[in-house]
């Protein structure tokens, strides 16, 4: 390597623990860049392949940081409190490893600012993944559920990461919706980078619609609507709850949800109380069948609230393109996985206001194989296009550069 190519020792945090940014961390490393990648892993949430590889360098390190106690999501004060706990093992773990450059992303507010306060202190360059406006989602919420000490909380947080995105060496940003809010809190344009979500195309191949888990589930005879992945406070399982009404009467048609947490608590109450007997409730599988679950809707769902659109976007479309399906969402027009699936013709999209339109969407796409057909080539040709992680970690290589100059 050159000295601007000077191999760096990067930690990448992504608290999730999601497959794509391992991809990146495993791309890096190839790259002969020393790589730790952490995750919390007592998080609920689908997890990538954080198992080791035969064919990993041997400058990777991926590891989940723990907890000695339980971990309560949607308990928000004792979420504050572990992410506190959380933060202070997370710093630790890096000051180990010392590295040249932190990679902070989709991460609680906290635990990102305390690998911020570390970084500087220590003078290593800091990256800002920006896949959510936390401070937006946290202000909503508290206000909602707090009234007056919600919106004294979540002005907080909303200055904190401000202040934290201003603090960043470089930002990137998974859309440009974002860069306009980011440039008005008064960060640099020129430290702003925008990298598109991806999925991991090599670890997502197409599989047949008939396969071991179809048939080990029930579901290798049946037409299925599928939703996978996380359904939590900014998804709306009343419309899963609906779309099962809206088929109950069709003998061959289920609704597979896989996920777990609060939403799948509503939806197991739902479909006793209406005895909706082709809503499937299944947990959380392991990464290594995800091609085979996937595979196995006719039809994959995804879902985001109106007021989630301005700071979210879903990143499970990405892997939706990968399987070669067609995909209905209920997603704000504006979001840009709404706008994605429309321009590339991948799927149907309603607003998430609109349950009518998106039950007949649905209605639309089960009454044709042929439209199915034409728009799951649609989603995959764009991930064929656009997910090649060589080009990925180009870009990302070079920011992680930019910010250990800085």
């Amino acid at each position: 390597m050159t000295a601007e190519r000077k191999p760096l020792r990067i930690v990448l945090h992504d608290y999730p623990g999601h497959a794509f940014p391992i991809q990146l961390s495993r791309a890096l490393a190839r790259r002969g860049h020393a790589v730790l990648h952490l995750y919390f892993d007592q998080f609920q949430s689908p997890r990538g392949p954080v198992a080791s590889l035969p064919d990993d360098p041997a400058s990777l390190t991926i590891e989940g940081v723990h907890l000695d106690r339980p971990y309560r999501k949607y308990d928000l004060i004792h979420r504050a409190w572990m992410e506190q706990l959380y933060a202070k093992k997370l710093v630790e773990r890096v000051r180990r490893f010392a590295p040249d450059v932190v990679f902070g992303g989709n991460a609680p507010l906290d635990p990102q600012a305390a690998l911020q306060r570390w970084s500087r202190r220590h003078g290593v360059g800091f990256v800002f993944w920006l896949q959510d406006f936390y401070g937006v989602a946290i202000d909503g919420i508290l206000r909602r559920k707090l009234g007056l000490l919600g919106r004294l909380v979540g002005w907080w947080y909303r200055a904190l990461e401000q202040r934290l995105w201003r603090r960043s060496d470089q930002i990137v940003l998974i859309t440009d919706d974002f860069r306009a809010p980011v440039q008005a809190s008064g960060v640099d344009p020129a430290r702003l980078h925008v990298i598109e979500n991806w999925a991991p195309l090599d670890g997502l191949p197409q599989r047949d619609r008939y396969n071991g888990w179809a048939v080990a589930n029930g579901l290798a005879a049946t037409r299925n609507l599928l939703y996978s992945g996380t359904l939590g406070l900014k998804h709306n399982p009343a419309l899963l709850v609906a779309l099962a009404q809206e088929f109950r009467a069709v003998e061959d048609i289920r609704i597979v949800v896989v996920t777990e947490g609060i939403g799948h608590d509503v939806l197991a109450a739902e479909k006793a109380r209406l005895r909706l007997d082709n809503l499937i409730l299944l947990g959380f599988q392991p990464y290594e069948v995800l091609p085979d679950v996937i595979a196995s809707g006719d039809v994959l769902v995804v879902l985001l609230e109106t007021d989630a659109g301005i700071y979210s976007v879903p990143s499970k479309v990405l892997t939706y393109c990968c399987a070669g399906r067609a995909i209905l969402g209920a997603i704000p027009p504006e979001n840009l996985a709404a706008r994605l699936i429309g321009r590339e013709q991948a799927g149907l999209v309603a607003s998430p206001d609109d349950a009518a339109g998106f039950a007949a969407a649905a209605r639309s796409l089960m009454e044709s194989s042929a439209e199915r057909a034409r728009l799951a080539a649609g989603g995959r040709a764009y991930a064929e296009r656009s997910f090649d992680i060589e080009t990925i970690a180009d870009r990302f290589e070079a920011v992680l550069l930019q910010a250990r100059r800085a």
